[in-house]
């Protein structure tokens, strides 16, 4: 009997170099899965979701002549003027802030630094260098008014209907 427990002991006891081997092996083992963890991420794609540039501006009838209806959600102005429908952008063109539409002055003002627009985009006064974007507006087959946020089109081209 002796000799069986003498030789589980043995079984059981690791010498130091056994130890280290084991450490190290361990070591290089997360090392190894954190590298293949970062190496997955990397090779991943990493696709950033933005909303379609398309927005359903809603039934044409909505807009009343001469109105000027701001849409903060999208960016948009979409104005019913006499000669047709358009589309202005929102987005001042000095730094890129959201204007806002000012129907007892007729304007379009940038809170931020002061620029100001007619309601046809034209600047009237403050650092801005261009005027507010026009963009592309048509009908869809459903009769909804569509506008493109992504094209722009150009000043004074109205959508008659």
């Amino acid at each position: 009997m002796p000799d069986e427990k003498s030789t589980t002991e043995q079984e059981v006891r690791c010498t130091r170099r056994e130890t280290f081997v084991k450490l190290g092996l361990g070591t290089l083992g997360v090392a190894g899965a954190g590298a293949a963890v970062f190496g997955y991420e990397f090779l991943s794609p990493n696709v950033l979701y933005e909303p379609s540039p398309i927005t359903n501006a809603g039934k044409p009838d909505r807009y009343p002549q001469g109105s000027v209806t701001a849409d903060p959600k999208t960016g948009i102005y979409v104005v019913h003027g006499p000669e047709g429908f358009y589309a202005l952008s929102a987005v001042c063109t000095h730094l890129g802030c959201l204007t806002s539409w000012l129907p007892e002055q007729n304007q379009i003002a940038c809170p931020c630094h002061g620029s100001k627009f007619n309601a046809e985009g034209v600047k009237i006064e403050g650092p801005a260098p261009r005027p507010l974007a026009w963009l592309r507006v048509w009908i869809s087959d459903e009769g909804d008014l569509m506008v493109d946020r992504s094209t722009t089109v150009p000043a004074r081209q109205f959508l008659r209907t």
